[in-house]
């Protein structure tokens, strides 16, 4: 037997007609999506009203660090573009500000506050610095940075209460700043308890923010790859400490010798360094072109032939420190374009020149090393000392380059070098290739 139809009643949400079950299920469905609805409602009312929770001046640094390096640049970038939009604006500073006027040099303030004791602060004394931070890190409520400049460090000591701006500012300006930024900093000299000379700032300020990722680490090997170093040298010196003593010690040597030839009475002088003949030396030159005059002059090989002229024109002592181009070789030691010292003195010969020589390279090794005995470490093999103490040993070159064979460990007998033409002979060269192979050395084209 056939069961009755079930009444059916009329949903005034859809129209939809259906049994009195089924919509009684609905309504409950739809009463509890809209508890939920109103619930999640609440809950954001709440967190909009709620004030934001600050995050640690680190967090954004951390954060960055383990971005890929073209992220943080793109990151880095974007940043900065909002940061001077804002600016423009009237809010906040731009991170390229035009001007910061420093007290002290990062070598003058070491040099001014290398005294004070461990844990003092000189509350007396405001100075203001700039350098590079080169390493921020965090601890409480203390950030510190490395603050490298001019071959020196100090590090800054960075808390809310010294700076005057308030903690709002002291957390916006440390959440801005960056690993490889320029950064001027304004307070108070003083040492950490562990005897650190530090600066304790009452204002931080972004000079010039370091848009890229820099490598990690500290210390003097943080670049290690060659190829990188040499091609892209800003990075060296900016990431290795010591990088910059290569430059100062050359820079030093320079005005040694310069200083030690002008002290005698030496005229420095600057030569062409363009010529129609590549003369003065044996060696292979680079060809340019002189577009006003239509013709291919060479770069010059050395100074050697202007200043010999100098020297016919009556000028006794001359020399010049400068450039010369040789379209050669080119490896770790050899390049293209060198930096050379030639002089000429009339009246003199190479007896004066031996003397020169040890006077003027035994002082400069005393002047800049406090020593004349030197420690050299080669990329390849363990580290030795050169000693620069004068008077040097002078060895007549062939009965220096007799008693150098005789003595090898392959020895080689070239007594007939010492005797009377035996460079003239006719098979001089040949015999002096034969001894080379005897002893083991290589031949060079």
């Amino acid at each position: 037997m056939a069961e009755p139809p079930k009444e059916l009643v009329k949903d005034e949400v859809t129209g939809e007609m259906m049994s009195k079950t089924a919509l009684k299920k609905l309504q409950k469905k739809r009463e509890a999506d809209a508890k939920k609805a109103a619930k999640k409602k609440e809950q954001e009312a709440k967190a909009a009203a709620a004030p934001a929770k600050k995050k640690s001046a680190l967090a954004s640094a951390e954060a960055d660090d383990q971005l890929e390096p073209h992220q943080y640049f793109a990151n880095r970038c974007a940043a900065m573009q909002r940061a001077h939009a804002a600016s423009e604006g009237g809010e906040g500073a731009t991170p390229w500000p035009h001007k910061f006027q420093v007290s002290h040099t990062l070598p003058e303030f070491v040099a001014a506050f290398s005294g004070l004791a461990d844990g003092a602060r000189d509350e007396a004394t405001t100075v203001r610095v700039a350098g590079r931070a080169m390493r921020k890190a965090g601890q409480g409520k203390l950030i510190f940075y490395d603050l490298h400049g001019g071959g020196a460090k100090i590090q800054v000591m960075s808390d809310p209460k010294s700076y005057k701006a308030g903690a709002d500012a002291w957390e916006a300006i440390n959440d801005r700043l960056r690993r490889g930024d320029v950064v001027g900093v304004v307070g108070k000299p003083g040492k950490s308890k562990r005897g650190e000379l530090s600066i304790f700032p009452e204002a931080l300020e972004l000079l010039s923010p370091c848009l890229h990722m820099l490598p990690k680490g500290q210390g003097s090997e943080v670049l290690k790859d060659p190829d990188t170093r040499f091609r892209k040298r800003y990075l060296d010196l900016m990431v290795n400490e010591g990088g910059a003593k290569v430059f100062d010690v050359r820079s030093r040597i320079v005005r040694g010798v310069r200083k030690y030839l002008d002290d005698r009475g030496f005229l420095e002088v600057e030569t062409p360094m363009m010529n129609m003949v590549a003369g003065g030396a044996t060696a292979k030159p680079f060809v340019t072109h002189f577009n006003e005059l239509g013709i291919n002059v060479f770069m010059r090989v050395a100074p050697e032939l202007y200043l010999k002229t100098c020297v016919v024109g009556g000028l006794d002592r001359v020399y010049e420190i400068g450039r010369q181009f040789r379209n050669e070789g080119m490896d770790l030691t050899h390049n293209p374009e060198f930096t050379t010292c030639e002089f000429y003195m009339a009246y003199a010969d190479y007896h004066d020149l031996m003397d020169m020589t040890e006077e003027m390279i035994s002082g400069l090794v005393k002047e800049i090393h406090g020593s004349y005995k030197v420690k050299y470490q080669p990329k390849d093999g363990a580290e030795f000392e050169i000693d620069f103490s004068p008077p040097w040993p002078r060895i007549p070159m062939l009965d220096g380059l007799v008693k150098a064979l005789s003595t090898h460990e392959k020895p080689v007998d070239a007594a007939w070098l010492v005797a009377p033409g035996a460079l003239a002979r006719p098979d001089a060269v040949d015999m002096l290739k034969k001894a080379h192979v005897e002893a083991g050395g290589e031949l060079c084209a």
